[in-house]
């Protein structure tokens, strides 16, 4: 698993595991422009179902700017993850830099009807380097 999904981490039995792909095809450098695309998977190891409400990202550019993103759901859904189950979904993030990172977590509840957060970690947003 780590190698199809390099970055993870676990929080209050809800493992969040990410993958990142340069997208050249969408990409113009020469107009300061980058694009990635990542891939989520959210596992639920608890007992009891769980359901995303919300995400909030920060994304940080190859100069340090950060982006604070917040949104309802995630591509258009609000999921509800069974126990031993997982959702996936698959985003995009330009940047006016040819890096920069993404960070972030989902805002979850649950059977007790408190809300949650579970942590989305830390990924790089690498372009090659021209050339290679």
């Amino acid at each position: 698993m780590k190698a199809l999904f390099p970055y993870e981490e676990t929080t209050h039995g809800v493992t969040v595991r990410v993958s990142v792909t340069y997208l050249p095809e969408q990409s113009e450098p020469e107009r300061g422009r980058w694009f990635w695309a990542y891939h989520i998977r959210i596992e639920n190891h608890g007992e009891h179902s769980i359901q995303l409400l919300s995400r909030y990202w920060l994304i940080t550019d190859g100069r340090g700017v950060q982006h604070p993103v917040e949104g309802e759901g995630v591509v258009g859904e609000k999921p509800v993850i069974e126990p031993g189950a997982s959702y996936d979904y698959v985003s995009g993030c330009p940047l006016g830099t040819s890096s920069g990172s993404m960070q972030g977590h989902y805002r979850m509840i649950g059977e007790s009807g408190a809300p949650f957060d579970v942590a989305i970690p830390k990924f790089a947003l690498l372009a090659p380097a021209v050339g290679a």
